[in-house]
Protein backbone atom coordinates (compact mmCIF):
# COMPACT_ATOMS: atom_id res chain seq x y z
CA UNK A 1 0.00 0.00 0.00
CA UNK A 2 1.37 3.38 -0.94
CA UNK A 3 2.10 5.82 1.89
CA UNK A 4 0.35 9.18 1.75
CA UNK A 5 2.52 12.29 1.68
CA UNK A 6 3.26 13.69 5.12
CA UNK A 7 2.27 17.12 6.23
CA UNK A 8 4.36 20.15 5.33
CA UNK A 9 4.90 23.12 7.57
CA UNK A 10 6.27 26.50 6.61
CA UNK A 11 9.61 27.74 7.80
CA UNK A 12 11.14 31.21 7.75
CA UNK A 13 13.50 32.52 5.15
CA UNK A 14 16.63 34.57 5.56
CA UNK A 15 14.62 37.73 6.18
CA UNK A 16 12.35 36.09 8.70
CA UNK A 17 9.38 35.73 6.32
CA UNK A 18 7.39 32.54 6.14
CA UNK A 19 7.14 30.40 3.06
CA UNK A 20 10.78 29.93 2.06
CA UNK A 21 10.60 26.21 2.51
CA UNK A 22 8.60 23.46 4.17
CA UNK A 23 10.05 20.96 6.58
CA UNK A 24 9.31 17.37 5.67
CA UNK A 25 7.03 15.91 8.29
CA UNK A 26 7.67 12.21 7.76
CA UNK A 27 11.03 10.87 6.72
CA UNK A 28 11.71 7.42 8.10
CA UNK A 29 14.27 5.50 6.16
CA UNK A 30 13.67 1.99 7.41
CA UNK A 31 10.38 2.22 5.49
CA UNK A 32 10.66 2.41 1.70
CA UNK A 33 8.85 5.70 1.91
CA UNK A 34 9.88 9.27 1.14
CA UNK A 35 7.91 12.36 2.02
CA UNK A 36 5.73 13.01 -0.99
CA UNK A 37 7.24 10.00 -2.73
CA UNK A 38 6.22 6.55 -3.88
CA UNK A 39 7.16 3.09 -2.73
CA UNK A 40 10.18 1.48 -4.33
CA UNK A 41 7.84 -1.02 -5.95
CA UNK A 42 5.69 1.68 -7.53
CA UNK A 43 5.35 2.05 -11.28
CA UNK A 44 8.07 4.71 -11.51
CA UNK A 45 10.60 2.47 -9.81
CA UNK A 46 9.68 -0.74 -11.65
CA UNK A 47 9.49 0.82 -15.09
CA UNK A 48 12.74 2.72 -14.77
CA UNK A 49 14.52 -0.34 -13.45
CA UNK A 50 13.22 -2.49 -16.31
CA UNK A 51 14.25 0.11 -18.86
CA UNK A 52 17.78 0.27 -17.47
CA UNK A 53 18.12 -3.50 -17.64
CA UNK A 54 17.55 -3.31 -21.39
CA UNK A 55 20.16 -0.59 -21.92
CA UNK A 56 23.47 -1.77 -23.37
CA UNK A 57 26.66 -1.05 -21.51
CA UNK A 58 25.03 -1.00 -18.10
CA UNK A 59 27.65 -1.43 -15.40
CA UNK A 60 27.47 -4.34 -13.02
CA UNK A 61 26.72 -3.18 -9.50
CA UNK A 62 26.85 -4.68 -6.06
CA UNK A 63 24.60 -4.42 -3.43
CA UNK A 64 38.11 26.61 15.20
CA UNK A 65 37.32 28.85 15.59
CA UNK A 66 37.42 31.85 17.59
CA UNK A 67 34.91 34.68 17.31
CA UNK A 68 36.83 36.03 14.36
CA UNK A 69 36.39 33.00 12.26
CA UNK A 70 39.12 30.97 11.55
CA UNK A 71 44.11 14.34 -4.21
CA UNK A 72 47.67 15.20 -5.33
CA UNK A 73 50.64 17.18 -4.19
CA UNK A 74 50.04 20.79 -3.23
CA UNK A 75 51.52 23.54 -5.37
CA UNK A 76 54.25 25.40 -3.51
CA UNK A 77 54.73 29.14 -3.61
CA UNK A 78 56.55 28.93 -6.92
CA UNK A 79 59.14 31.59 -7.36
CA UNK A 80 59.33 32.32 -3.65
CA UNK A 81 62.50 31.29 -1.86
CA UNK A 82 61.90 30.80 1.83
CA UNK A 83 64.49 30.83 4.59
CA UNK A 84 62.30 28.40 6.51
CA UNK A 85 59.39 26.14 5.64
CA UNK A 86 55.96 27.64 6.06
CA UNK A 87 53.12 26.05 7.98
CA UNK A 88 50.10 26.88 10.08
CA UNK A 89 51.91 27.02 13.40
CA UNK A 90 54.21 24.47 11.79
CA UNK A 91 51.55 21.77 12.00
CA UNK A 92 51.28 19.62 8.87
CA UNK A 93 48.47 17.20 8.14
CA UNK A 94 49.87 13.71 8.23
CA UNK A 95 49.44 11.37 5.28
CA UNK A 96 46.39 9.11 5.50
CA UNK A 97 47.20 6.30 7.88
CA UNK A 98 50.39 8.00 8.99
CA UNK A 99 49.23 9.12 12.41
CA UNK A 100 46.94 6.26 13.31
CA UNK A 101 43.71 4.57 12.53
CA UNK A 102 41.12 7.32 12.97
CA UNK A 103 39.77 6.99 9.42
CA UNK A 104 39.42 3.22 9.80
CA UNK A 105 37.82 3.62 13.22
CA UNK A 106 35.30 6.10 11.83
CA UNK A 107 34.43 3.71 9.01
CA UNK A 108 33.71 0.93 11.51
CA UNK A 109 31.62 3.30 13.64
CA UNK A 110 29.47 4.21 10.65
CA UNK A 111 28.86 0.56 9.87
CA UNK A 112 27.83 -0.03 13.47
CA UNK A 113 25.30 2.80 13.22
CA UNK A 114 23.57 1.03 10.32
CA UNK A 115 24.82 -1.08 7.46
CA UNK A 116 22.88 1.14 5.06
CA UNK A 117 21.01 4.41 5.02
CA UNK A 118 17.97 2.16 4.74
CA UNK A 119 17.28 1.05 8.26
CA UNK A 120 18.47 4.37 9.67
CA UNK A 121 15.87 6.79 10.98
CA UNK A 122 16.71 10.04 9.23
CA UNK A 123 15.81 13.12 11.26
CA UNK A 124 12.99 14.73 9.28
CA UNK A 125 13.85 18.26 10.47
CA UNK A 126 17.13 18.30 8.56
CA UNK A 127 15.18 18.42 5.29
CA UNK A 128 12.93 21.11 3.87
CA UNK A 129 10.98 21.27 0.65
CA UNK A 130 11.90 24.12 -1.71
CA UNK A 131 9.85 23.33 -4.81
CA UNK A 132 6.14 23.47 -5.39
CA UNK A 133 6.32 19.81 -6.42
CA UNK A 134 5.85 17.76 -3.27
CA UNK A 135 6.35 14.26 -4.61
CA UNK A 136 8.42 12.25 -7.02
CA UNK A 137 6.84 12.21 -10.46
CA UNK A 138 5.86 8.99 -12.20
CA UNK A 139 8.52 7.70 -14.54
CA UNK A 140 11.42 9.23 -12.62
CA UNK A 141 14.72 7.87 -13.93
CA UNK A 142 17.23 9.13 -11.34
CA UNK A 143 17.97 11.28 -8.29
CA UNK A 144 20.42 14.20 -8.46
CA UNK A 145 22.43 15.53 -5.54
CA UNK A 146 23.55 19.07 -6.33
CA UNK A 147 26.66 19.32 -4.18
CA UNK A 148 27.70 22.84 -3.23
CA UNK A 149 28.79 23.76 0.29
CA UNK A 150 29.41 20.24 1.59
CA UNK A 151 32.04 18.71 -0.65
CA UNK A 152 32.45 15.21 0.77
CA UNK A 153 30.91 11.79 0.36
CA UNK A 154 30.73 10.33 3.87
CA UNK A 155 29.27 12.09 6.90
CA UNK A 156 27.08 14.13 4.56
CA UNK A 157 23.38 14.25 5.45
CA UNK A 158 22.50 15.68 2.03
CA UNK A 159 24.14 12.83 0.13
CA UNK A 160 22.72 10.30 2.58
CA UNK A 161 19.24 11.65 1.98
CA UNK A 162 19.87 11.54 -1.77
CA UNK A 163 20.88 7.89 -1.56
CA UNK A 164 17.84 7.18 0.57
CA UNK A 165 15.57 8.61 -2.14
CA UNK A 166 17.39 6.69 -4.85
CA UNK A 167 17.23 3.40 -2.93
CA UNK A 168 13.58 3.89 -2.07
CA UNK A 169 12.71 4.27 -5.77
CA UNK A 170 15.38 1.86 -7.10
CA UNK A 171 16.98 4.62 -9.16
CA UNK A 172 20.52 5.64 -10.11
CA UNK A 173 22.11 8.44 -8.10
CA UNK A 174 24.02 11.32 -9.69
CA UNK A 175 26.22 13.79 -7.83
CA UNK A 176 26.97 17.03 -9.63
CA UNK A 177 28.97 20.13 -8.80
CA UNK A 178 28.64 23.38 -10.73
CA UNK A 179 32.05 24.99 -11.23
CA UNK A 180 31.79 28.74 -11.75
CA UNK A 181 34.64 30.65 -13.43
CA UNK A 182 34.94 33.12 -10.55
CA UNK A 183 33.44 33.65 -7.11
CA UNK A 184 33.71 36.93 -5.22
CA UNK A 185 37.36 37.47 -4.17
CA UNK A 186 38.37 33.79 -4.35
CA UNK A 187 41.78 33.13 -5.91
CA UNK A 188 43.58 30.05 -7.17
CA UNK A 189 44.49 29.37 -3.52
CA UNK A 190 40.81 28.66 -2.86
CA UNK A 191 39.81 27.12 -6.19
CA UNK A 192 42.88 24.87 -6.16
CA UNK A 193 42.03 23.56 -2.69
CA UNK A 194 38.43 23.00 -3.72
CA UNK A 195 39.19 21.25 -7.02
CA UNK A 196 41.65 18.83 -5.46
CA UNK A 197 39.05 17.98 -2.84
CA UNK A 198 36.43 17.43 -5.52
CA UNK A 199 38.82 15.15 -7.35
CA UNK A 200 38.81 12.94 -4.27
CA UNK A 201 35.00 13.11 -4.16
CA UNK A 202 34.79 11.97 -7.79
CA UNK A 203 37.09 9.02 -7.14
CA UNK A 204 35.11 7.90 -4.10
CA UNK A 205 31.82 8.24 -5.97
CA UNK A 206 33.14 6.01 -8.75
CA UNK A 207 34.07 3.37 -6.19
CA UNK A 208 30.50 3.52 -4.87
CA UNK A 209 28.83 3.20 -8.30
CA UNK A 210 27.58 6.81 -8.01
CA UNK A 211 28.02 9.00 -11.07
CA UNK A 212 29.91 12.25 -10.44
CA UNK A 213 29.56 15.15 -12.87
CA UNK A 214 31.49 18.41 -12.90
CA UNK A 215 29.25 20.91 -14.68
CA UNK A 216 31.02 24.03 -15.92
CA UNK A 217 28.97 27.16 -15.46
CA UNK A 218 26.44 28.74 -13.15
CA UNK A 219 23.86 26.37 -11.72
CA UNK A 220 20.90 28.22 -13.22
CA UNK A 221 22.39 27.73 -16.70
CA UNK A 222 23.58 24.11 -16.51
CA UNK A 223 21.74 22.26 -13.74
CA UNK A 224 18.14 22.35 -15.02
CA UNK A 225 19.17 20.93 -18.40
CA UNK A 226 21.27 18.25 -16.67
CA UNK A 227 18.24 17.29 -14.56
CA UNK A 228 16.10 16.98 -17.72
CA UNK A 229 18.70 14.88 -19.48
CA UNK A 230 18.90 12.47 -16.54
CA UNK A 231 15.13 12.27 -16.16
CA UNK A 232 15.55 13.13 -12.51
CA UNK A 233 12.43 13.17 -10.37
CA UNK A 234 14.12 14.75 -7.37
CA UNK A 235 17.00 17.11 -6.69
CA UNK A 236 18.65 17.36 -3.27
CA UNK A 237 21.03 20.14 -2.35
CA UNK A 238 22.88 21.30 0.76
CA UNK A 239 22.51 24.58 2.68
CA UNK A 240 24.37 27.87 2.87
CA UNK A 241 23.06 31.03 4.58
CA UNK A 242 24.94 33.41 2.27
CA UNK A 243 23.18 35.55 -0.32
CA UNK A 244 24.94 34.25 -3.44
CA UNK A 245 24.22 30.54 -2.78
CA UNK A 246 20.68 31.45 -1.71
CA UNK A 247 20.22 33.24 -5.02
CA UNK A 248 21.63 30.22 -6.86
CA UNK A 249 19.00 28.08 -5.14
CA UNK A 250 16.21 30.48 -6.07
CA UNK A 251 17.38 30.65 -9.68
CA UNK A 252 17.49 26.86 -9.97
CA UNK A 253 14.06 26.53 -8.37
CA UNK A 254 12.60 28.87 -10.98
CA UNK A 255 14.21 27.02 -13.92
CA UNK A 256 13.73 23.40 -12.91
CA UNK A 257 10.84 21.52 -14.50
CA UNK A 258 7.81 22.21 -12.33
CA UNK A 259 7.21 18.52 -11.67
CA UNK A 260 10.70 17.95 -10.20
CA UNK A 261 10.91 17.92 -6.42
CA UNK A 262 13.69 20.11 -4.96
CA UNK A 263 14.66 19.67 -1.31
CA UNK A 264 17.41 21.15 0.83
CA UNK A 265 19.31 19.46 3.65
CA UNK A 266 21.44 21.34 6.17
CA UNK A 267 24.49 19.09 6.07
CA UNK A 268 26.83 21.74 7.49
CA UNK A 269 25.39 22.50 10.91
CA UNK A 270 24.77 19.93 13.59
CA UNK A 271 21.46 21.54 14.51
CA UNK A 272 19.90 22.76 11.25
CA UNK A 273 19.97 26.53 10.98
CA UNK A 274 16.20 26.85 10.64
CA UNK A 275 15.70 24.55 13.65
CA UNK A 276 18.26 26.14 16.00
CA UNK A 277 16.36 29.44 15.92
CA UNK A 278 13.66 31.13 13.88
CA UNK A 279 15.18 34.58 14.32
CA UNK A 280 18.48 36.42 14.48
CA UNK A 281 20.03 35.76 17.86
CA UNK A 282 21.55 38.56 19.91
CA UNK A 283 24.64 36.59 20.83
CA UNK A 284 26.13 33.32 22.00
CA UNK A 285 24.33 33.55 25.32
CA UNK A 286 20.92 33.54 23.62
CA UNK A 287 21.57 30.69 21.18
CA UNK A 288 23.75 28.47 23.38
CA UNK A 289 20.94 26.85 25.35
CA UNK A 290 18.80 26.42 22.24
CA UNK A 291 21.61 24.46 20.57
CA UNK A 292 22.63 22.43 23.61
CA UNK A 293 19.01 21.46 24.26
CA UNK A 294 18.89 19.94 20.77
CA UNK A 295 22.30 18.27 20.61
CA UNK A 296 21.02 14.97 21.99
CA UNK A 297 18.63 14.81 19.03
CA UNK A 298 21.03 15.90 16.29
CA UNK A 299 24.56 14.96 17.42
CA UNK A 300 24.22 11.37 16.24
CA UNK A 301 26.44 8.96 14.38
CA UNK A 302 26.22 8.86 10.58
CA UNK A 303 25.31 5.75 8.61
CA UNK A 304 27.63 5.08 5.68
CA UNK A 305 27.07 5.95 2.05
CA UNK A 306 27.46 2.49 0.52
CA UNK A 307 28.00 1.17 -2.97
CA UNK A 308 24.85 2.05 -4.87
CA UNK A 309 23.05 -0.98 -6.35
CA UNK A 310 21.32 0.91 -9.19
CA UNK A 311 23.83 2.04 -11.77
CA UNK A 312 23.22 4.62 -14.47
CA UNK A 313 22.67 3.41 -18.00
CA UNK A 314 26.00 4.79 -19.20
CA UNK A 315 29.28 5.89 -17.72
CA UNK A 316 29.57 9.47 -16.53
CA UNK A 317 31.94 11.54 -18.62
CA UNK A 318 35.41 11.51 -17.11
CA UNK A 319 36.36 14.87 -15.59
CA UNK A 320 39.30 16.65 -17.15
CA UNK A 321 40.63 18.33 -14.02
CA UNK A 322 43.35 20.26 -15.81
CA UNK A 323 40.81 21.66 -18.23
CA UNK A 324 38.55 22.57 -15.32
CA UNK A 325 41.40 24.44 -13.70
CA UNK A 326 42.26 26.24 -16.92
CA UNK A 327 38.64 27.36 -17.31
CA UNK A 328 38.88 29.51 -14.18
CA UNK A 329 39.05 33.27 -14.41
CA UNK A 330 40.70 33.94 -11.04
CA UNK A 331 43.78 35.67 -9.67
CA UNK A 332 46.68 33.20 -9.70
CA UNK A 333 49.12 35.50 -7.86
CA UNK A 334 47.90 34.27 -4.45
CA UNK A 335 49.63 30.92 -4.38
CA UNK A 336 48.34 27.68 -2.93
CA UNK A 337 49.76 26.68 0.43
CA UNK A 338 51.74 23.59 1.25
CA UNK A 339 50.74 22.96 4.87
CA UNK A 340 47.11 22.05 4.14
CA UNK A 341 46.47 19.18 1.74
CA UNK A 342 42.94 19.25 0.32
CA UNK A 343 40.40 16.48 0.68
CA UNK A 344 38.61 14.49 3.34
CA UNK A 345 41.48 12.07 3.93
CA UNK A 346 43.91 14.87 4.72
CA UNK A 347 41.27 16.64 6.79
CA UNK A 348 40.68 13.57 8.91
CA UNK A 349 44.43 13.22 9.34
CA UNK A 350 44.51 16.79 10.64
CA UNK A 351 41.63 15.97 13.00
CA UNK A 352 43.53 12.95 14.25
CA UNK A 353 46.69 14.95 14.88
CA UNK A 354 44.61 17.55 16.77
CA UNK A 355 43.10 14.91 19.03
CA UNK A 356 46.41 13.18 19.67
CA UNK A 357 48.73 16.17 19.96
CA UNK A 358 46.95 19.51 20.45
CA UNK A 359 43.56 18.96 22.04
CA UNK A 360 45.10 18.81 25.51
CA UNK A 361 46.25 22.41 25.06
CA UNK A 362 43.12 23.81 23.43
CA UNK A 363 41.28 24.75 26.61
CA UNK A 364 44.18 26.68 28.12
CA UNK A 365 46.20 27.94 25.14
CA UNK A 366 43.84 28.46 22.20
CA UNK A 367 44.37 32.25 22.46
CA UNK A 368 48.16 31.99 22.47
CA UNK A 369 49.52 32.26 18.90
CA UNK A 370 52.84 30.77 20.00
CA UNK A 371 51.34 27.52 21.25
CA UNK A 372 50.32 24.63 18.96
CA UNK A 373 46.81 24.38 20.41
CA UNK A 374 44.41 24.96 17.52
CA UNK A 375 42.64 22.31 15.47
CA UNK A 376 43.64 24.00 12.15
CA UNK A 377 40.51 22.42 10.66
CA UNK A 378 38.84 25.58 9.35
CA UNK A 379 39.86 25.09 5.67
CA UNK A 380 38.33 21.61 5.59
CA UNK A 381 35.24 22.80 7.48
CA UNK A 382 34.79 25.74 5.12
CA UNK A 383 34.85 23.61 1.96
CA UNK A 384 32.78 20.91 3.62
CA UNK A 385 35.54 18.35 3.15
CA UNK A 386 35.26 17.37 6.83
CA UNK A 387 32.01 17.42 8.76
CA UNK A 388 31.98 19.54 11.92
CA UNK A 389 29.64 16.93 13.36
CA UNK A 390 32.25 14.22 12.73
CA UNK A 391 34.94 16.33 14.41
CA UNK A 392 32.76 16.90 17.48
CA UNK A 393 31.83 13.22 17.71
CA UNK A 394 35.51 12.26 17.74
CA UNK A 395 36.70 15.07 20.05
CA UNK A 396 33.92 14.35 22.51
CA UNK A 397 35.37 10.89 23.09
CA UNK A 398 38.20 12.59 24.99
CA UNK A 399 35.94 14.23 27.58
CA UNK A 400 37.25 12.13 30.44
CA UNK A 401 40.84 13.23 29.74
CA UNK A 402 40.48 16.79 28.51
CA UNK A 403 37.07 18.03 29.64
CA UNK A 404 37.98 21.73 29.54
CA UNK A 405 39.40 21.44 26.05
CA UNK A 406 36.47 19.40 24.77
CA UNK A 407 33.97 21.91 26.13
CA UNK A 408 35.94 24.80 24.64
CA UNK A 409 36.08 23.08 21.25
CA UNK A 410 32.33 22.44 21.26
CA UNK A 411 31.71 26.09 22.15
CA UNK A 412 33.78 27.27 19.18
CA UNK A 413 32.94 24.57 16.63
CA UNK A 414 29.24 24.32 17.41
CA UNK A 415 27.83 27.32 19.28
CA UNK A 416 29.94 30.08 17.71
CA UNK A 417 29.94 28.50 14.27
CA UNK A 418 26.19 27.99 14.20
CA UNK A 419 25.69 31.49 15.61
CA UNK A 420 27.55 32.77 12.55
CA UNK A 421 25.22 30.88 10.20
CA UNK A 422 22.27 32.26 12.16
CA UNK A 423 23.47 35.85 11.73
CA UNK A 424 24.11 35.52 8.00
CA UNK A 425 20.82 33.72 7.37
CA UNK A 426 18.57 36.17 9.18
CA UNK A 427 20.47 39.41 8.49
CA UNK A 428 20.69 40.36 4.80
CA UNK A 429 23.30 43.02 5.69
CA UNK A 430 25.70 40.53 7.24
CA UNK A 431 28.72 42.09 5.52
CA UNK A 432 28.08 45.82 5.91
CA UNK A 433 27.76 48.36 8.71
CA UNK A 434 23.99 48.49 8.18
CA UNK A 435 23.85 44.98 9.62
CA UNK A 436 25.10 46.13 13.03
CA UNK A 437 22.87 46.82 16.03
CA UNK A 438 21.43 50.30 16.50
CA UNK A 439 23.76 51.12 19.39
CA UNK A 440 26.82 50.11 17.37
CA UNK A 441 25.85 52.07 14.26
CA UNK A 442 25.20 55.15 16.39
CA UNK A 443 28.48 55.02 18.28
CA UNK A 444 30.48 54.40 15.09
CA UNK A 445 28.74 57.32 13.42
CA UNK A 446 29.35 59.55 16.45
CA UNK A 447 33.10 58.89 16.19
CA UNK A 448 33.43 58.65 12.40
CA UNK A 449 35.17 62.02 12.25
CA UNK A 450 37.59 61.35 15.12
CA UNK A 451 41.24 61.90 14.32
CA UNK A 452 43.13 58.69 13.56
CA UNK A 453 46.67 58.24 14.89
CA UNK A 454 47.63 56.55 11.59
CA UNK A 455 45.96 56.22 8.22
CA UNK A 456 46.94 53.44 5.81
CA UNK A 457 45.80 52.65 2.29
CA UNK A 458 44.53 49.19 1.38
CA UNK A 459 47.77 48.54 -0.51
CA UNK A 460 49.87 49.41 2.55
CA UNK A 461 47.79 47.14 4.75
CA UNK A 462 47.90 44.30 2.23
CA UNK A 463 51.70 44.57 2.12
CA UNK A 464 51.96 44.65 5.92
CA UNK A 465 53.59 48.07 5.89
CA UNK A 466 52.35 49.57 9.16
CA UNK A 467 54.11 50.87 12.28
CA UNK A 468 52.88 47.83 14.29
CA UNK A 469 55.21 44.80 14.02
CA UNK A 470 52.61 42.45 15.53
CA UNK A 471 49.96 43.45 13.00
CA UNK A 472 52.48 43.15 10.17
CA UNK A 473 53.46 39.67 11.37
CA UNK A 474 49.83 38.54 11.51
CA UNK A 475 49.20 39.92 8.03
CA UNK A 476 52.28 38.12 6.72
CA UNK A 477 51.14 34.85 8.30
CA UNK A 478 47.78 35.15 6.55
CA UNK A 479 49.30 36.17 3.23
CA UNK A 480 51.75 33.28 3.11
CA UNK A 481 49.91 30.51 4.92
CA UNK A 482 46.25 31.24 4.22
CA UNK A 483 45.45 31.10 7.93
CA UNK A 484 45.91 33.67 10.68
CA UNK A 485 45.69 32.68 14.33
CA UNK A 486 42.15 33.30 15.59
CA UNK A 487 43.08 35.58 18.47
CA UNK A 488 45.13 37.75 16.15
CA UNK A 489 42.28 37.95 13.63
CA UNK A 490 40.36 39.96 16.22
CA UNK A 491 43.27 42.31 16.94
CA UNK A 492 44.03 42.58 13.21
CA UNK A 493 40.48 43.65 12.27
CA UNK A 494 40.17 46.15 15.13
CA UNK A 495 43.39 47.87 14.10
CA UNK A 496 41.99 48.26 10.58
CA UNK A 497 39.08 50.18 12.13
CA UNK A 498 41.58 52.38 13.95
CA UNK A 499 43.77 53.04 10.87
CA UNK A 500 41.20 53.72 8.13
CA UNK A 501 39.06 56.78 7.53
CA UNK A 502 35.63 55.27 8.28
CA UNK A 503 33.94 52.14 9.66
CA UNK A 504 32.66 51.35 6.15
CA UNK A 505 36.17 51.46 4.69
CA UNK A 506 37.50 49.41 7.59
CA UNK A 507 34.93 46.63 7.11
CA UNK A 508 35.36 46.54 3.34
CA UNK A 509 39.15 46.34 3.73
CA UNK A 510 39.04 43.63 6.39
CA UNK A 511 36.66 41.48 4.36
CA UNK A 512 38.67 41.97 1.18
CA UNK A 513 41.93 40.87 2.81
CA UNK A 514 40.27 38.02 4.70
CA UNK A 515 38.50 36.68 1.62
CA UNK A 516 41.54 37.07 -0.63
CA UNK A 517 44.09 35.29 1.55
CA UNK A 518 42.35 33.12 4.17
CA UNK A 519 41.59 29.59 2.99
CA UNK A 520 38.30 29.88 4.85
CA UNK A 521 37.41 33.25 3.31
CA UNK A 522 33.83 34.06 2.21
CA UNK A 523 32.55 32.06 5.17
CA UNK A 524 29.89 33.03 7.75
CA UNK A 525 32.59 32.83 10.41
CA UNK A 526 34.73 35.33 8.53
CA UNK A 527 31.87 37.78 8.04
CA UNK A 528 30.86 37.50 11.68
CA UNK A 529 34.47 37.79 12.86
CA UNK A 530 34.97 41.07 11.04
CA UNK A 531 31.54 42.33 12.07
CA UNK A 532 32.24 41.47 15.72
CA UNK A 533 35.60 43.23 15.65
CA UNK A 534 34.50 46.36 13.79
CA UNK A 535 30.74 46.63 14.31
CA UNK A 536 30.25 44.96 17.70
CA UNK A 537 27.76 42.29 16.66
CA UNK A 538 27.18 39.58 19.28
CA UNK A 539 28.85 41.94 21.77
CA UNK A 540 27.86 44.76 24.09
CA UNK A 541 28.83 48.40 24.48
CA UNK A 542 32.07 49.13 26.34
CA UNK A 543 33.69 52.26 27.73
CA UNK A 544 33.65 55.02 25.14
CA UNK A 545 36.88 56.06 23.49
CA UNK A 546 38.03 57.85 20.32
CA UNK A 547 37.38 56.15 16.96
CA UNK A 548 35.96 52.97 18.54
CA UNK A 549 33.20 54.66 20.48
CA UNK A 550 31.64 51.86 22.53
CA UNK A 551 33.02 49.05 20.32
CA UNK A 552 35.32 46.72 22.27
CA UNK A 553 38.92 47.92 22.13
CA UNK A 554 42.10 45.87 21.76
CA UNK A 555 45.66 47.16 21.75
CA UNK A 556 49.28 46.06 21.58
CA UNK A 557 49.81 46.27 25.35
CA UNK A 558 46.87 43.92 25.89
CA UNK A 559 48.39 41.40 23.52
CA UNK A 560 51.69 41.58 25.41
CA UNK A 561 49.84 40.56 28.56
CA UNK A 562 48.33 37.57 26.76
CA UNK A 563 51.39 36.04 25.09
CA UNK A 564 55.00 36.60 24.08
CA UNK A 565 54.45 39.12 21.31
CA UNK A 566 58.13 39.29 20.46
CA UNK A 567 58.31 35.57 19.78
CA UNK A 568 55.50 35.80 17.24
CA UNK A 569 56.98 38.89 15.61
CA UNK A 570 60.33 37.17 15.21
CA UNK A 571 58.74 34.09 13.71
CA UNK A 572 56.92 36.14 11.06
CA UNK A 573 59.41 38.90 10.51
CA UNK A 574 59.54 39.98 6.84
CA UNK A 575 63.31 39.55 6.72
CA UNK A 576 62.85 35.79 7.19
CA UNK A 577 61.04 35.56 3.88
CA UNK A 578 62.09 36.53 0.39
CA UNK A 579 59.05 37.43 -1.63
Amino acid sequence: MEEKPGKLRKTKNDNGNTGAGRVLDTVKIDQKVVEGGRQAGSSSGREAKAARKQEPGKRESAGETTRSGSSGDELSNTGTRKKRRLGARDVVASPPGGVGGLASSIKETRLQARMSVQGFEFNKKRVRLISEAVEMKDGSESIVYWMSRDQRVQDNWALLYSQHLALSHELPLHVCFCLVPRFLDATIRHFGFMLRGLEEVAKECAELNISFHLLTGYAKDVLPEFVRMQGAGGVVTDFSPLRVPLQWLQDVKERLPRDVMLVQVDAHNIVPCWVASEKQEYGARTIRKKIHDKLSEYLTEFPPVLRHPHGAGCEAKAVDWEQARSSLEVDCSVKEVDWARPGTEAGLAMLESFIMERLKLFGSDCNNPNRPALSNLSPWFHFGQVSVQRAVLEVRKCSSKYLQSVNSFIEEAVVRRELADNFCYYNKNYDCVEGASDWARKTLQDHAQDERSHLYSRAQLEAGKTHDPLWNAAQLQMTLEGKMHGFLRMYWAKKILEWTSSPEEALETALYLNDRYELDGRDPNGYVGCMWSICGIHDQGWGERPVFGKIRFMNYAGCKRKFDVGQFERKYHPEKFTV
